[in-house]
């Protein structure tokens, strides 16, 4: 078994895991030093296959999520290959896992097995609608989009509703994984009991609705599209400039002063239709055109600079190269090379940063049974 470096060196990871949510969960783990072994069926993680976009012949989808991992090819319908993939269970820190509630159960895969051999295992299992009555419902982050609501509030409200442009709730529910890995993890070293995580999509787009599920839960309020627009905050949205559009998020009274200083309205923030956030969101339509007059006079390049300099948070709406050129200009190297030669692979940088045990990129996402061999090998001794 060889040895990592960082804040989770010396961990196991067994990964189960396809697709999007368990693989992004996975890879975070493995920047951070854990030993990640991907365990996949014969044809491979599906999104070996989702393609285009392709570097070279690989999916560029699959690249993105499987890095810092070792992958091994096991038929769980073959019983040799299933009693490979206990026995790798058996030794894991963690098992994560995204099969339908209960269908590793045939294979004596499930928490109760596991745990029974390995006590001290937190087994987390990610799922569309949870273990019970939801659990035969399959589980997509769009079907979760609509499930959930998030598409009602995504549109112009006189247009159709639309889904987010990433599968939004599949990396929420991968960072909740994460979230409660390491948490059980935390009560295994003071107690030395394992136990199972639980996530599912629809709760993590419930939690991730934040203020759109307050409104209703808390005040019996079903909020409905709005376009770009927010429903308790103006202005807070895109505005257009000379040449662009910009987003200008003024969120509170002394950022919409310093708004109205560099647009050269000084009066405008005493104006009692506008001198609270909850009058100008109430009068937006008043001081909307307000606010577009000056913006119409300059770039949103040039607004940029000058409103970020006095602290009025605002931003370009850039394709997503140019979002990676932004973090460039702010130093925070987005983008970091993982592998040599022929297998080196150009991915995101980890976003978490630490001061005394840096994320690592150790391994290229793997080819399909790269490490079959060498893990065979080493379960096999370490069974014997």
């Amino acid at each position: 078994m060889r040895i990592a470096v960082g804040p989770l060196s010396g961990l196991l990871v067994a990964d189960f895991s396809r697709v999007l949510a368990g693989p992004y969960a996975t890879m975070l783990l493995a920047d951070l030093g854990a030993d990640v072994v991907k365990v996949e069926g014969p044809q491979g993680d599906e999104t070996r296959t989702w393609m285009p976009p392709v570097r070279g012949d690989v999916s560029t989808y699959y690249l993105g999520v499987n890095r810092g991992k070792r992958s091994i090819a096991l038929d769980l319908r073959d019983e040799a290959d299933a009693a490979v993939a206990r026995e790798l269970a058996t030794r894991a820190d963690v098992v994560i896992e995204n099969f339908k509630p209960g269908g590793l159960a045939k294979y004596g895969l499930d928490y109760d097995a596991v745990s029974k051999a390995n006590p001290g295992s937190v087994y987390a299992s990610i799922s569309g609608f949870g273990s019970g009555v939801g659990a035969h419902v399959p589980g997509y982050d769009l079907m979760v989009q609509a499930i959930s609501g998030l598409m009602s509030l995504t549109g112009d409200p006189d247009g159709p509703p639309y889904r987010a442009g990433i599968s939004v709730f599949d990396v929420m529910a991968g960072n909740h994984a994460v979230i409660g890995i390491l948490a059980a993890l935390r009560h295994r070293d003071a107690t030395g009991e394992g136990q199972h995580v639980e996530v599912n999509l629809l709760s993590s787009a419930l939690t991730g609705l934040v203020n759109h599920s307050s409104a209703y839960a808390a005040g019996g309020v079903v909020p409905y599209r709005m376009g770009n627009a927010h429903p308790s905050v103006f202005p807070y949205e895109p505005l257009p400039t000379a040449d662009a559009d910009l987003i200008v998020a003024a969120a509170n009274d002394g950022q919409f002063r310093r708004l109205c200083e560099v647009l050269d309205l000084p009066d405008v923030p005493d104006d009692p239709r506008f001198a609270r956030n909850a009058d100008r969101t109430k009068n937006r339509e008043e001081l909307r055109p307000i606010l577009v007059e000056r913006l119409k006079t300059r770039t949103a390049v040039a607004w940029f600079d000058a409103l970020t300099k006095v602290g009025v948070p605002c931003g370009p709406i850039n394709t997503i190269d140019g979002g990676f050129a932004m973090a460039e200009r702010f130093g925070l190297d987005p983008i970091v090379e993982v592998g040599d030669g022929d297998r080196a692979v150009p991915t995101t940088r980890h976003p978490i940063r630490f001061s005394a045990t840096p994320a690592a990129y150790r391994l290229p996402p793997p080819e399909l049974d790269e490490h079959g061999a060498e893990l065979r090998a080493w379960l096999e001794a370490e069974s014997a």
